[in-house]
Parts: C-alpha cells; structure tokens; sequence
C-alpha cells in the first residue's frame, strides 16, 4: 500500500510558506504568531488613515492665531480715530466673514473660522445693543468668569474637568478618578485653566469698568491663545502623567490576572 502524503524527503524540500523576514530577530512565539496573522490579513491602505491633528492644527494653525485678531484690531482701528460704532462693527464682522470665505477658498480648515465669526456676531450684537464700543468685549469677560468658575467648582466637587473632558473626548473612562494621585494631576491642569480664565477675567474687567477700549483689545489679543497654549500645554503635561500612573497601577493587575491558579 503507498502512502497519499509526501516522503520525509518531500517533506523536507516543501518550501515554507511565504513569511516575514524574521531572521536575526528576538522575537517571541506570539511576536511570530502575529507577524503570520498579518502577512495572511489584506493589505491595509495606511495612507488612508487620518493623522490625529496637533494642538495648533486644531486651533487654526498660525494662520489661524493670525486670523482671530483681525476682527478685533478692525474694530478698534476704525472706532477709536472715528468713533463710529456701526462703522467699527461692520468692520469687524466683515473681516470675520472675509477670513472665513478666505480659508474656504484656500481650502483651510474652517472651524475655527466659524467659530470666530459667532463669537465677533455676538461681540457686535452686545456692543450695539448697549450703544457702547466697550460692549463689544463684554461677552467675553463675562465668559471666561463662567469657565473659570465651572473649572474651580469641579476641583471642589472631585471632578476636575480637565479630566472629564479628556476621558470624555477618548473614551477612556473615569477610572482616574479612583487614584487620589491620578487625580491630582487632573486638578493641576484644571487650575491652570481656573486661572487662564480668572486672570482674562480681572484685567479685562477691570479695563471695561475704566472704559479704556484700546487697551480692551490688547488685553484681549494678549490674554487670549498665548495664555490657551500656556493652559493647554500644563494639560498635556497632566495627561500625560496620569496615564503614566495609570498603567504603573495597571501593571500588577495584569500580571495577577496571568498567573495560573
């Protein structure tokens, strides 16, 4: 009777299967496992993959830093030599429109631009509502009194929101919250944001209760993204040692979680 399978001489000149190049590698039976896994899995396109937008890719870009002051530097270039608070308006919220129909053009990211053009209509709105060029700047004072205040009250009720609205933003969850220490990194980054906004908002007032318009838009341009990058920053830094902590707590787990009963 003969064999239907092939001769241990066959069996030693079949030719593997085509594999990665695993040669001179310090790989683990799993590390190989996964390299076949992959070299059988259809191709993926990487460069359909969207790369995740940098902190000042989301802002705009420079350009974007660039743009956000126009509208305000208009309204006090026309205003102060004239005095025309219509005339001041329009201006401002024509160059927002303007920048917004530039970006599309030059297909730029649009969000911020939009974003700037409902905040320089509200500003407008204000301003001509109470017949004052000061009211222009009064949204956002009394904002950033709102967001500094919604900040400080989340230290206080141990919900920092710095951490919510990053676990929020990735799924992450607020597993955080149980580690005292994890946590407090999460309340560094929320009080800088707390005096970000408290600090816009004890100048800026200030500045409106005294009616000096002019320095308004100093204040406004220099409080506004150098002190958002200062906070943001601070942020990333928090973040990034509270998943440190989290995956040092993490470890001990898994491996109790491996070893056999």
């Amino acid at each position: 009777m003969t064999s239907s399978g092939p001769t241990p001489a066959e069996q030693s000149t079949t030719e593997p299967p085509d594999l990665p190049d695993l040669v001179d590698l310090d790989l683990t039976p799993e590390d190989v496992a996964a390299a076949v896994q992959a070299e059988q899995a259809e191709p993926v396109d990487e460069e359909a993959e969207e790369q995740k937008p940098t902190l000042l890719e989301q802002m705009g870009g420079v350009s974007g830093l660039v743009y956000s002051s126009v509208p305000v530097l208009l309204f006090v270039a026309v205003y102060l030599p004239s005095h025309s608070l219509a005339t001041a308006i329009w201006s401002s919220v024509g160059s927002a429109v303007a920048i917004l129909i530039w970006r599309i053009i030059r297909k730029e990211p649009v969000q911020p631009a939009i974003s700037g053009l409902f905040g320089v209509a509200i500003a407008a709105f204000i301003a001509y509502r109470t017949g004052s060029a000061r009211g222009y700047f009064l949204f956002g004072i009394w904002s950033s009194l709102a967001y500094g205040g919604a900040f400080l009250v989340s230290i206080v009720v141990r919900w920092p929101l710095a951490g919510v609205v990053w676990s929020t933003l990735n799924g992450t969850g607020t597993g955080w919250r149980v580690d005292r220490i994890g946590r407090r990194y999460y309340d560094v980054a929320t009080v800088a944001w707390v005096l970000v906004f408290g600090l816009r908002f004890v100048v800026q007032n200030w500045l409106y209760t005294t009616n000096q318009v002019g320095w308004l838009a100093f204040a406004r341009i220099a409080q506004g993204w150098p002190l958002t990058i200062v906070g943001a920053l601070i942020t990333v830094w928090a973040v990034r040692k509270a998943d440190l902590r989290q995956k040092a707590l993490a470890e001990p787990v898994e491996e109790e979680a491996a070893e056999p009963a």
